[in-house]
């Protein structure tokens, strides 16, 4: 039982491993059409995805969908930008936790002020600036992750024997759940505080 617990953990923490931070290095300076962007959202996000054979990282209705809700903005001559590229990556990692209200509100400003702005601090200085915490933020989180590991081997001590190894996986997962649930609502209180502060380009109308 322990074998296979350790091999749990193991496996956890290898799955982190595959995701990778995708470098604006690594998206091509030119102009891409919509199968092309499909094409290389899918080869770089596939290993995140819960079913990497089967779920799609992006489509095309995915894309005509945030161009529809303003969240990307329209390609040229259906050519897209580095700049959409960048946009679509913040947008696959909030997607899971956040409305679309909620994108929104936190990508709006974002894009109005930095996107295309022509000047050398844009939309790749924020993104560039965004992920530089990943690498410690990923040691941490594996850290956070094994100690709650840990804790949830401790329970359910005077369980009977033949469930005690699926509540203490129960247990675990709880723990988690918790975790992104705070999470969760930290980030929908800052954004509803940009809601109500006002966001950067309504303060420029303003100056105007």
């Amino acid at each position: 039982m322990t074998i296979d617990n350790n091999d749990l953990l193991n496996s956890i923490l290898t799955s982190l491993d595959r995701v990778k931070y995708i470098s604006p290095e690594d998206i091509p300076n030119i102009d891409l059409y919509m199968d092309q962007i499909t094409t290389f959202m899918s080869s770089h996000l596939h290993s995140t995805a819960r079913n990497p054979g089967e779920d799609k990282i992006l489509t095309k209705t995915m894309i005509n969908n945030y161009a529809k809700n303003d969240l990307l903005p329209p390609p040229v001559r259906k050519k897209y930008s580095k700049e959409h590229v960048l946009l679509l990556i913040f947008i696959y990692y909030y997607k899971g936790i956040l409305s679309i209200n909620d994108i929104q509100t936190l990508l709006g400003p974002v894009t109005a002020r930095f996107f295309h702005n022509g000047e050398s601090f844009n939309l790749e200085s924020v993104y560039r600036e965004a992920f530089s915490m990943e690498e410690k933020q990923m040691q941490a989180l594996k850290a956070d992750v094994t100690e709650k590991y840990k804790a949830a081997q401790n329970t359910f001590r005077d369980a009977p024997e033949e469930d005690a190894d699926f509540l203490r996986k129960f247990a675990f997962i709880c723990a988690l759940s918790f975790d992104v649930y705070l999470k969760k609502l930290m980030i929908e209180k800052m954004i509803d505080e940009l809601n109500t502060s006002g966001k950067p380009e309504a303060k420029k109308k303003e100056q105007k």
